[in-house]
């Protein structure tokens, strides 16, 4: 059963608190958790890694439903760089990937973007771009670019 517009705007808590919550909506696999993180606007957007844009709550919870089709995603963020603004929060974080292989679990690693919104029902994600990722990403030094492009 899907929670109404309503009951899924109960969720609350500050930026940290919703991106929280939104990986752990995606360890369970549980949509409606999921969804509940998003703002309820048509301009909301998410990217997978490796996709295309996928614009407004019925897209995103779409792709969000085919992916969990295969089963949950074990994200954990990590190396979480905040900028935070009185009314919006940005959150660039290495998401290290739970995967099962022939040779075992093993990491992967996707590098992500997560934008929040402070709404009428509290902070809400309304991006979230995420780009495949490396191990080496976790050297990453704050301040001191690798490399420009």
């Amino acid at each position: 059963m899907h929670k109404t517009k309503s009951q899924a705007t109960h969720l609350a808590g500050s930026a940290d608190e919703i991106e929280a919550a939104f990986y752990g909506a995606l360890q369970l696999g549980d949509i409606d958790k999921l969804m509940a993180c998003w703002a309820d606007e048509d301009e909301i957007l998410c990217i997978h890694p490796g996709g295309q844009r996928v614009i407004g709550p019925g897209a995103i919870r779409a792709s969000f439903e085919a992916i969990f089709a295969n089963g949950s995603i074990n994200a954990k963020p990590e190396r979480v760089h905040l900028l935070s603004t009185p009314g919006g929060s940005v959150h660039s974080v290495l998401e290290r990937i739970e995967i099962m292989t022939t040779e075992g679990r093993q990491n992967a690693f996707a590098i992500a973007t997560n934008i929040y919104h402070q709404t009428t029902h509290g902070w809400r994600m309304v991006v979230h771009h995420a780009s495949p990722g490396t191990s080496r990403e976790l050297q990453t030094t704050f301040g001191k670019p690798v490399l420009l492009h």
